[in-house]
């Protein structure tokens, strides 16, 4: 379930990630490899998810409870890869370098394990290289500071994807010149809006937000998709 950016702090989309899982309480894995295990970036997401953890104080706006837990491959651990990714109800992929990040999965096999994960109906999410890593190829700054071409994503999605087409202005401009060049036509998603795929078919777009758009791009320009708007 790709999402434009800023997943974390909408709420509702949190809960309409939990309910897709296949456990009441889901076992939700953070992969952080994409902006090198920061510390900052685990604290972000241990603190958003608290209110949703058993014995949180604050889970007023978090009813799912969940217990996370987050896969570093920076500072290996004796811990296996693709036994955690196995044991996960949820996988939620961070933002960073997606270049970076594919790089390194696939040096530890993390690949793999996410492929087999998807194929036992783990659900697989994530925003920014978390949305991209999903398709084909997408717009990404991982390898200099301008926009341009990821053409090596793991491929479980066809076609390609940008995110953060609203809140970065050059990503619309850049996404549709690289279509023209030849990448795979797309989705593109505003921060805070997520596409439900099951089988490989898009099923729906919601939003955290009652602004938030999606768009399918080609060669042709953009066609608006509808979006559901969470309570």
């Amino acid at each position: 379930m790709p999402c434009g950016g800023r997943q974390l702090f909408y709420p509702a989309l949190i809960r309409y990630v939990f309910g897709l899982a296949r456990r009441t309480r889901p076992r939700v894995l953070f992969l952080p490899t994409a902006s090198g295990d920061r510390a900052d970036y685990l604290l972000t997401f241990y603190q958003q998810l608290a209110a949703r953890s058993p014995g949180s104080l604050n889970r007023g706006l978090y009813p799912v409870e969940c217990e996370p837990r987050h896969l570093a491959l920076f500072e290996r651990t004796t811990e296996d890869p693709a036994q955690v990714i196995a044991s996960s109800d949820v996988v939620i992929v961070g933002g960073g370098n997606t270049a970076n990040m594919l790089a390194i999965w696939r040096l530890h096999g993390v690949e793999r394990a996410l492929r087999d994960a998807y194929a036992d109906g783990v659900v697989l999410t994530g925003w920014s290289a978390g949305c991209i890593c999903w398709f084909e190829a997408g717009i990404t700054d991982s390898f200099t500071p301008e926009l341009g071409p990821l053409s090596d994503g793991l491929a479980i999605l066809k076609g390609s994807a940008c995110p953060h087409y609203d809140s970065e202005e050059r990503r619309p401009l850049v996404y549709q010149r690289e279509i023209a060049a030849g990448m795979a036509p797309g989705i593109a998603l505003d921060d805070g809006v997520a596409a439900l795929f099951e089988d490989e078919r898009l099923v729906e777009i919601v939003s955290g937000r009652p602004d938030g758009r999606a768009f399918r791009v080609s060669r042709s320009g953009e066609e608006r998709l509808p979006v559901r708007a969470l309570s």
